[in-house]
């Protein structure tokens, strides 16, 4: 069992940079593959990106390639996103979890079991 909390998240402009991070608790992080969701009002929660335990293998949705950056410091028991070149429609509650599930996919929300509590992250222009 692990508990996540998210921070981080906060107002900007367009066209600014957010750094998320996510603190576990305990001495199990670095045996977990680790994830970004975002969820938006009446919307499913949907991945991100994803990273594996030891951050050999990253996942980027096409929207944030180029754009956002997935990094983990396993000593420290954190996990970040740093968000560049925001956009309006990054708008959205941004959730740190824990993969729990080894489905096909690893990086889809079905595999994640441990959740935090998320972090608001809001683009105006």
């Amino acid at each position: 069992q692990v508990q996540l909390v998210e921070s981080g998240g906060g107002l900007v402009q367009a066209g600014d940079s957010l750094r998320l991070s996510c603190a576990a608790s305990g001495r199990t992080f670095s045996s977990y593959d680790m994830g970004w969701f975002r969820q938006a009002p009446g919307k499913e929660r949907e991945v991100v990106s994803a990273i594996t335990s030891r951050g050999a293998r990253k996942y980027y949705t096409d929207s944030g390639k180029g754009r956002f950056t997935i990094s983990r410091e396993n000593s420290k028991n954190t996990l970040y996103l740093q968000l560049n070149s925001l956009q309006l429609e990054d708008t959205d509650v941004y959730y740190c979890a824990a993969r729990v599930r080894y489905g096909k996919r690893w990086y889809e929300v079905p595999n994640y079991g441990y959740w935090g509590q998320g972090t608001q992250v809001t683009v105006s222009s």
